[in-house]
């Protein structure tokens, strides 16, 4: 994913950024900036192909508002794990 923003940025010092300044015929007059966000190809396939299991998650929301969500071996798994990564 690419985040530019599409105006000039001039400093009165020796220092001049500018980055790409896309302004079609009608918006010349206009002095308002414009942003512009670009998705790769490759995280637009990575949106669409994320399937959500409603079923899994109605399971895990009903087992945390119940309180029986977090068991014991569940915290040591996430402990052990924890452990493991900075280790």
């Amino acid at each position: 994913m690419q985040i530019r923003r599409t105006t000039n940025i001039q400093s009165t010092n020796a220092v001049n950024l500018q980055t790409q300044n896309k302004v079609s015929a009608t918006d010349a007059g206009s002095a308002a900036p414009v942003d512009q966000l670009d998705i790769s190809a490759e995280a637009q396939m990575m949106s669409q192909t994320n399937e959500i299991r409603a079923d899994r998650v109605a399971d895990i929301r009903a087992q945390i508002a119940s309180g029986q969500y977090e068991t014991p071996e569940k915290i040591n798994t996430a402990l052990d794990r924890m452990l493991d990564e900075f280790a």
